[in-house]
């Protein structure tokens, strides 16, 4: 009799473990405003016995007794102080997971030299940040054998660690994650939720452009050709030492000539494109639907040429034409307001946190609608590198920070009444944030994050709505497989390197440059590669249309 009560009482604490499990993911996984953001301070608002308790004593539940580091390799940051939020992360982890955290805190101007470096030399580092457009791009590393398949069906991650994640992501990122890869076609990455959608738009200086008798819907009426004037006026009032026009090349010329990137392209320096219709996306543009040669259309040469004539007129900072300068310098001009017309890849409401991050008022002009690419659906995932010692423990913190509100929170906003005030579920960055701002698109889902002081109360349902409805390129789903032009792509790209960012900043001279740069890409294959690349999406198309 003894025997059968206590196998009824394990069977009941069992099943009772499994129910609040099942209670805990709903509620990490739901909006990120609801007022449990106030635990956020601290990393004591979790269970009652420890991860490793609870691992000993749930039957099946994974085995965390040995205590694990994991480096993880972020982009885009400015981070000059994280001693006291890597603290408390590593508090709350160490209980949830037996897990002490290193996170690696690249810039948005050294990330890609250093982050391929580590790769290619083999680093302990666990987890690295990929996405379409990155150094380590997702697709070309995956095909390297540098990240894990999660889905693999010898030793599925995902399905053993992150179930519920995964049906919390939406299709388009699912499907957008799963490609071929070393170990055939699968997952080899964790999307972040974030702006599904592309949508460039010009970041507007507010109180600067109101100071020279300007408003925001001037700017909406001009497009890059006529904003001379302006540009001007502000450059004569603010000196020779202020340059009005912050750009970042690449985002610069997409923006213009409304060229997308091209998932499977060279990297940073994109040698191809294909042309959007600007009002209805979901319709083909200029060229229908046909790769280019990015830098032999005439959209190209019209815009270095109006470029050059900005920079000359010293509208453009020399340092935006330096692969070494450019980005920090760009970022730091962001911060301090030495600016009055910059380039922004755009994320819903992003104009309230830059608002509060720089200290103004920032206004955000998109220059299309917001359109779903496949760059898009890949553009921020976190890849466990195959150098991983841990891989299952790297599986299980990624789950956690994509559906714990508290650790997004903590590890993306700071400590709450240190780099943020929480009032009414609605956080106020102090002038802490300054010194610890990771890039939040590069991190996650930020779905779980809470609004900002100046968004909606349900600004994360409307970014959810907003980006569900925003429509499809004709080529979604299609990534160019550069496998049989390997050795010509890898000579274009450093051909590219010599003369793209230059050309798209304005800093040498399209005139003698540009005719230059198309002989070395002709004489290195470029039409071989577009010719690849329109035979791979014509029949991709007409697969997808049967």
């Amino acid at each position: 009799m003894k025997k059968v009560v206590s196998i009824i009482l394990t069977l009941v604490l069992v099943f009772s473990l499994a129910a609040c499990g099942s209670k805990e993911n709903k509620n990490t996984s739901s909006n990120a405003g609801s007022t449990n953001q106030s635990s956020n301070s601290g990393a004591n608002g979790g269970t009652d016995a420890s991860a490793t308790e609870a691992a000993t004593e749930t039957p099946g539940a994974p085995d965390i007794s040995e205590p694990v580091t994991l480096k993880w390799y972020l982009t885009g940051s400015t981070v000059t102080d994280d001693k006291e939020v890597i603290a408390k992360a590593n508090e709350y982890l160490k209980e949830k997971l037996n897990v002490t955290l290193e996170p690696i805190w690249g810039t948005w101007g050294d990330f890609d030299n250093n982050a391929v470096l580590a790769i290619n030399g083999g680093d302990d580092v666990d987890i690295y940040f990929t996405s379409s457009w990155s150094g380590d791009e997702y697709n070309a590393f995956a095909k390297k054998g540098a990240w894990v398949r999660l889905d693999n069906p010898d030793n599925n991650l995902i399905e053993k660690y992150a179930p519920d994640l995964w049906k919390a992501l939406p299709t388009v990122l699912t499907d957008g994650a799963k490609i071929n890869g070393s170990d055939g076609l699968g997952v080899y990455a964790v999307p972040g939720y974030k702006d599904i959608a592309t949508q460039n738009c010009w970041d507007i200086n507010v109180p600067l452009l109101q100071k020279y008798g300007y408003s925001v819907d001037d700017i909406k009426k001009l497009d890059y050709y006529s904003f001379g004037d302006i540009l001007k006026k502000v450059k004569e009032g603010e000196g020779d030492d202020f340059y009005p026009l912050l750009v970042e090349g690449a985002v610069l010329e997409r923006m213009v000539d409304n060229s997308i990137i091209v998932t499977g392209d060279a990297g940073s320096n994109n040698l191809l494109s294909y042309y959007i219709n600007p009002t209805d996306p979901s319709q083909p543009g200029s060229y229908e639907n046909k790769i280019l040669s990015k830098f032999e259309t005439p959209e190209y040469k019209k815009f270095v040429e109006k470029t050059r004539e900005y920079y000359n007129a010293g509208y453009i900072d020399p340092a935006m034409g330096n692969a070494n300068q450019a980005n920090d310098t760009r970022t730091a001009k962001q911060l301090s307001g030495q600016y009055l017309i910059g380039t922004q890849s755009y994320a819903l409401g992003y104009e309230v946190q830059a608002s509060s991050e720089r200290g103004f008022e920032v206004a955000m002009v998109p220059c299309t609608p917001a359109y779903v690419d496949t760059t898009s659906s890949q553009g921020a995932m976190m890849a466990i590198s195959t150098s991983s010692k841990n891989p299952e423990r790297a599986m299980m913190f990624l789950n956690l920070l994509n559906t714990d509100p508290t650790l997004f929170t903590l590890l993306d906003y700071g400590i709450e009444g240190t780099h943020y005030t929480l009032k009414d579920g609605k956080a106020a960055f102090t002038d802490k944030r300054k010194d610890y701002q990771p890039w939040t698109n590069g991190m996650g889902n930020v779905t779980q994050l809470p609004p900002l002081d100046g968004q909606d109360a349900n600004f994360w349902d409307n970014f959810k709505s907003y980006y569900g409805s925003a429509k499809s390129i004709p080529a979604l789903g299609w990534a160019f497989d550069p496998t049989s032009v390997e050795t010509e792509l890898g000579s274009l790209a450093n051909v590219a390197a010599e003369y793209a960012l230059a050309l798209n900043t304005g800093t040498v001279d399209p005139a003698t440059e540009l005719p230059k740069f198309i002989k070395k890409l002709k004489d290195n294959n470029i039409d071989k590669i577009v010719d690849e690349a329109n035979k791979q999406l014509t029949d991709y198309l007409a697969t997808k249309g049967k």
